[in-house]
This record gives C-alpha cells, sequence and structure tokens, in this order.
C-alpha cells in the first residue's frame, strides 16, 4: 500500500478568473475540471487516500460526483490545506490546486522518486528572460518559477503550518519552518489555470457537452390572515399572506425547487430547512437568488423557466406580466424565456375552497459554454 496521500485543493472563489462559474466547476465534456484533475493525478500512482478540499456550501453536492475524502475549505489556501492535514496519516503528502489540471504523468514520477532526499520536493521552471526585481535586474539562472504538485514530509508540513504567517505554497512555508527543499525538474504542461485566457493553454481540455438539464418543483401553501401575500416575487393581496416558516412566496419555492432538480442538487429544504430560525420570514427573492449563485457557480446557466400557478384565489391574471418580469430580473434572462400559467381547480380540493395555492414549476439549464468567452 502507498504510503502517501493525495491532496486536491479547489475551495477558492475564482475571484480572478473572470467568470459567473467556478474554474473547478467548469464542465468537460460532462465532467467538472475539479473531477478530471483529480481523476487524472489519482491515476499515476495508487495512493492510499485522495482528498478534496472545496467549499463548504459545495461538499455535498460534490459527492454526486466521486466517492473521495471530503473537507471544508478555510479562508486561504493555507487554512484549507491545514484542515485538509487533519485527515492525513500517512509519511507523505502530495499536495496539488485542480486549477493544474493537465500534469504530466512524468512529473509525478519525478516527485515520489526523490520523496526521500527532503522535506519537500518542488518542480519548477527556469526563466529564459531577463528579470528585474524592483528597479535592478537580477541574475535570472537564480531565478525559479515553482509549481504543484509537491511532495512532503507530512509531519513537516503540518510543523511548518503551525504559524500566523501566510504562505503561497508548501515549500515556502518548510523553508521559512528550517525544513530542507529538493527541486526537480519542473513541466510546461503542468500550467495554472489563473485567468480566462488560460484555457487555451491547456490542450487536456475539451468543450463543455452540449446537453440541456430540467428539473420540476412543486409547493403548496394555505392561506393566513396576515398579509401581504407574496408571489413570484410580487405583492399580491396586502391583508391575506401564506402560512410558511419564510413569506410564503409558493412560486419562487417551486422554481427553485425546479432549478435544484435540473442541477442534481436535491431541494430548497436541503438548503434552508425551516428548522433554522435564519430563514423565519425570510425574503424568498434573496433564496431564489442564492440557489442562482450556486448553481452558477457549479457550472450551469439557466436557460427557461414555466411555472403554472393554480389558485382559486385571488385571480392572477392581472399579475402574470408583473410576476414573469420579477422572475426574468432575479434570474438575469430575457422575459421571453420565463412562462407563467394561471388555472383554477373548478373549485375541487383545497384550492378548489379557496384555502390555498398550489405551484407547478420546470426549469432547464444548461453547462455554461466556456469555450465561446
Amino acid at each position: 500500500m502507498s504510503d502517501i496521500t493525495l491532496v486536491m485543493l479547489g475551495a477558492g472563489e475564482s475571484t480572478r478568473f473572470g467568470l459567473s462559474v467556478k474554474k473547478q466547476w467548469l464542465r468537460i465534456g460532462h465532467t467538472p475540471l475539479w473531477v478530471l484533475a483529480t481523476k487524472r493525478l489519482a491515476s499515476m500512482h495508487p495512493f492510499k487516500q485522495v482528498i478534496v478540499v472545496a467549499a463548504k456550501e459545495e461538499l455535498d453536492y460534490m459527492k454526486n460526483f466521486e466517492n473521495y475524502t471530503f473537507c471544508k475549505g478555510g479562508s486561504s489556501r493555507q487554512e484549507s490545506l491545514k484542515n485538509a492535514l487533519k485527515h492525513v496519516d500517512t509519511p507523505y503528502v502530495m499536495v496539488s490546486d485542480i486549477a493544474r489540471s493537465c500534469i504530466p504523468q512524468a512529473l509525478v514520477e519525478r516527485l515520489i522518486s526523490s520523496k526521500t532526499c527532503a522535506d519537500v520536493i518542488v518542480p519548477v521552471l527556469r526563466i529564459h528572460d531577463t528579470a528585474f526585481y524592483q528597479d535592478s535586474p537580477i541574475a535570472r539562472e537564480d531565478v525559479r518559477l515553482i509549481q504543484t504538485p509537491q511532495l512532503s514530509r507530512t509531519q513537516a508540513l503540518k510543523n511548518a503550518l503551525q504559524t500566523k504567517t501566510t504562505f503561497t505554497d508548501d515549500s515556502s512555508a518548510i523553508k521559512a519552518n528550517g525544513g530542507t527543499v529538493w527541486f526537480i525538474e519542473g513541466d510546461e504542461a503542468a500550467f495554472k489555470l489563473t485567468k480566462l485566457e488560460d484555457l487555451l493553454k491547456l490542450s487536456c481540455l475539451e468543450a463543455p457537452a452540449n446537453h440541456s438539464f430540467t428539473g420540476s418543483g412543486f409547493d403548496v401553501h394555505a392561506f393566513s390572515k396576515e398579509g401581504p401575500m407574496m408571489l413570484g416575487g410580487i405583492e399580491v393581496d396586502k391583508k391575506m399572506g401564506f402560512l410558511a416558516h419564510s413569506d410564503g412566496d409558493v412560486a419562487i419555492h417551486a422554481l427553485i425547487d425546479a432549478i435544484l432538480g435540473a442541477a442534481g442538487a436535491g431541494d430548497i429544504g436541503d438548503f434552508f430547512p425551516d428548522t433554522n430560525p435564519a430563514y423565519k420570514g425570510a425574503d424568498s427573492t434573496k433564496l431564489l437568488q442564492k440557489v442562482l449563485r450556486f448553481v452558477r457557480n457549479v457550472g450551469f446557466e439557466i436557460h427557461h423557466c414555466d411555472l403554472t400557478i393554480i389558485a382559486q384565489t385571488p385571480k392572477i391574471g392581472p399579475f402574470k406580466r408583473a410576476i414573469k418580469e420579477r422572475i426574468a430580473t432575479l434570474l438575469e434572462i430575457k422575459p421571453h424565456l420565463v412562462n407563467i400559467k394561471a388555472t383554477t381547480t373548478e373549485k375541487l380540493g383545497f384550492v378548489g375552497r379557496k384555502e390555498g395555492v398550489a405551484v407547478m414549476a420546470n426549469a432547464t439549464l444548461h453547462y455554461y459554454d466556456w469555450t465561446q468567452k
């Protein structure tokens, strides 16, 4: 059995990337980038354990894709790594960034074959251009560009990170703590995806699959004598409202479930449980915006939605246009991509008895096409 654990870091917010989707969730075919990068590295050595570090709100969703050990990230790369190291019990740990998705096997083999040479083994690239530091030239033969993955003695890395000083990689921390560093030849192919234009430099990436994903949602709420009544983000009655933990906007709730269904991400109760006092009286449009942010982060765009509002009262017709435009604004899509239908139950059932309102919703998503950006 291997004495090395693989840690893949992917909890960043991708603030420098310049797209609405997080780079770790770009689809390569149907495969998220973090899965592609992790599977590629994991296939190059029989690691004892593979740990993927990600944002807290994405952890459950990630478990739909692979059976790795998942770990909550921190506010920085260093904090994320410290969290991961709590799960490492092997003498050695290899740490890489998910943004380096095309790492060659030869580089991994060079790392592993050198593991006993120092506390941390580091791939480096030499520079061939003239280099300045501040206002003065420096000897370019003394300059090295540091890459990941890096292979460390686990205890040496744990010890080095027990500090308030922030380091941008493992070798800097170990060196500052008095540890030894061994350089090996890096590889241009182990390029780190940082900005949008970097996608053109990664030859192992293919375009996202051209598929659409449809989800459905259904919700119902009984009337309350306390208003106002919110429906589709619009106030439709001042005196009467809905019995609910939040503001009871049954249309928004059904739409949230449809969107989450299309993304394969559960339901509204998973994200906003009614046992959580934080959502007491919550504005449902704010919940929808949080869900929209989530599905975008994990690689989707909303293409279309269709809602059927089933109500004997109030009359929905006068509000259909306003609801359509409000939902389009919330989803940041054109109004013609939102359809609102209204019907009654011909006085049958609880809706027909004017006890509440039901809504059915459908939403269509597709992968964010980064090749067109």
